[in-house]
């Protein structure tokens, strides 16, 4: 039976980010709760929802599936009977996690994903929180004559340099794709930067030397703390975050300790 409460939206900075109390994600929730849930994650870019009950694939996929339809990883395979479904896991024996430098997942889709949703069972007595920053604030952020310069630009998202070392036996053509540098968001209309350090290879039309400048500065600006959000997570909490407005990084201070879970991506559209 659907949730019927209504939820307790507690915002946690002025620009982004808000925590979630009221409902059971492991339940159907009610159409109520989910048109609450979408405005939540528009009005603040990412939500977080703690001391949930074990969020099981089946429950994890239907809350992924009331926001879209659910993306295939083009870069990780997804988990055994689930392809929906990709495992975040680190502990001892890890030689990387995933996403620790500064980016929006998958860019270099043709059509990046609307949004992800981390359930992490398994988390450090300390450490590896996930840094969130909005990229609309970082580009209201900019100067007029900033913002008129990129209107037009056109970046490259690259994904072969980012799943190539890490995948070296497989035979598969990663994907490479061309997006606009300030994106406009298909619901909200809100404009914001996309680019990011872990896909972006170049902007085009512009020399090596102007396309590096502007890139390094774009990357330190859109890192500035006050554009941020930073997430402790606890055990059997989610993060769902919106994509195309936000880039996100996770720490990777806890080792050897474990920090585990899993991710569904909801798809997207192509940006404009």
């Amino acid at each position: 039976m659907a949730q019927s409460q209504a939820l307790q939206v507690r915002p946690l900075t002025r620009r982004i980010g808000a925590e979630i109390e009221g409902v059971d994600l492991a339940s159907p929730l009610s159409n109520r709760q989910s048109e609450e849930v979408r405005q939540a994650l528009l009005d603040h870019q990412v939500i977080f929802f703690r001391d949930q009950p074990r969020l099981d694939h089946a429950a994890h996929k239907r809350f992924g599936r009331l926001f879209g339809e659910l993306a295939i990883h083009s870069g990780v395979v997804g988990i055994g009977g689930h392809p929906e479904i990709v495992a975040i896991h680190a502990d001892a024996s890890s030689k990387f996690v995933a996403g620790e430098d500064w980016h929006s997942d998958l860019t270099a889709d043709a059509c990046p994903p609307m949004g992800s949703i981390l359930y992490l069972h398994t988390v450090p007595e300390t450490g590896g929180d996930t840094l969130f920053a909005s990229m609309s604030a970082a580009y209201d952020a900019l100067s007029e004559k900033m913002k008129a310069y990129l209107e037009e630009m056109v970046a490259t998202h690259d994904a072969d340099h980012v799943y190539r070392p890490l995948f070296p036996d497989l035979d598969r053509k990663y994907p490479c794709n061309d997006h606009p540098v300030v994106r406009t968001h298909p619901v909200t209309g809100k404009k914001s930067l996309f680019v990011n350090r872990s896909y972006v290879t170049r902007i085009k039309g512009v020399s090596e030397a102007e396309s590096s400048a502007i890139l390094a500065y774009l990357y330190a600006h859109c890192a500035n703390p006050n554009f941020q959000v930073r997430f402790r997570w606890t055990p059997h909490a989610v993060a769902f975050w919106d994509n195309r407005c936000t880039q996100h990084m996770a720490t990777w201070d806890y080792f050897p300790e474990t920090r585990s879970g899993f991710r569904v991506t909801v798809a997207g559209d192509r940006p404009f």
